[in-house]
């Protein structure tokens, strides 16, 4: 090497006593050396300073080094979460994010993907839910060779392939506590057609209320859509019922808090005459008052270990954990039912 130029792959093969070709199977990770071989050319590279070109690697792998996200979602906290996940586990690496929003409900969705998989040559791929859920999808994934994992609220691949949580018994154990405090006229607020959490999350209510002895009542169970305003809107035709709910469980935490602002509004104190529940532990939650009672969904967690699925070897992808558990986190806006 010249004085003060920058050394090559050709450098590391050389002073490695190894092909060109072997440095570059170490630098892409292939699974097809021995761990001697792979341990022997990481040393050299650390030795000599050898920091790889992203464009070589990229026109070699017919990849960029991208992970891309794609959506149709409402929640922008949601998204938000999600990207700090994948942010976190793309730290120190050669990966960049890229957030690819799409109509889940267009004719054309599956044409519109397959052009962005050939313009922009992702290395991997994160399907956020409800897109995550159709199999056509992953399997353009697969015809183009572009990694993939599916997020969900059921397992909907091999565990190499998703991240999923267990909204379902999470929610179970949110209604068993409401039920627990004395509460037997327990309201649901769900989310959007067209997503399984929502079917999750109100079988879990219904196995809840059918383990108490309850029976779900239909004029309890409003339509939402994982937005603000459709809480208020769902809470307001709520709490002119009579008798009207003493609890509420919303499938997500910006219909909960909706659903408080309408409960108030209609001069109900929360906790005293209503109390709520909600799903996700948005940062919201625990600066509204009195803070809300929700299920943590470890969204950050599943983003974070559904980007590591994709950017560790192959044959390593399948160690990454696939089912990660939420969990209820009690505050101040459930308390036992007055009456």
């Amino acid at each position: 090497m010249g004085g003060g130029s920058k050394p090559t792959i050709n450098d590391v093969a050389r002073v490695a006593g190894v092909s060109k070709k072997t440095v570059s199977r170490v630098i892409n990770k292939s699974p097809l050396l021995s761990e001697k071989t792979r341990t022997h050319v990481e040393k050299v590279i650390g030795e000599l300073g050898y920091v790889p070109n992203p464009q070589a690697r990229a026109l070699a792998l017919r990849r960029n080094f991208i992970i891309a996200v794609i959506h149709d979602n409402p929640n922008a906290q949601f998204l938000v979460s999600v990207q700090k996940g994948i942010l976190d586990a793309l730290a120190d690496s050669e990966f960049g994010l890229m957030v690819q929003p799409i109509d889940r409900m267009s004719p054309t969705i599956e044409d519109d993907l397959r052009g962005f998989f050939e313009r922009q040559r992702p290395y991997g791929v994160v399907l956020l839910p409800p897109v995550s859920e159709r199999d056509a999808i992953a399997e353009l994934c697969r015809e183009f060779g572009c990694r993939y994992v599916r997020m969900g609220s059921v397992k909907l691949d091999a565990p190499e392939y998703t991240v999923t949580s267990n909204d379902r018994e999470a929610v179970c154990e949110a209604v068993r506590y409401l039920i627990a405090k004395g509460h037997r006229r327990i309201a649901l607020i769900e989310g959007p057609e067209g997503f399984t959490s929502p079917r999750e999350r109100r079988a879990g209510f219904e196995q809840a209320m059918a383990e108490a002895g309850l029976e779900v009542d239909g004029a309890l169970v409003q339509p939402g859509l994982y937005t603000f305003e459709s809480g208020v809107d769902a809470a307001e035709r709520l709490v002119t019922l009579d008798p009207r709910p003493t609890a509420i469980f919303a499938c997500n935490d910006e219909m909960a808090i909706g659903a408080m602002i309408a409960a108030r509004r209609s001069g109900l104190m929360i906790p005293e005459d209503l109390s709520i529940v909600g799903f996700d532990d948005t940062p919201l939650s625990s600066h509204v008052w009195p803070s809300l009672t929700t299920v943590r969904w470890p969204i950050v967690e599943m983003a974070y270990a559904a980007a590591r699925k994709l950017i560790v070897p192959e044959q390593e992808a399948n160690g990454e954990p696939w089912l990660l558990p939420s969990s209820l986190i009690e505050r101040s806006s459930v308390v036992p039912p007055s009456e």
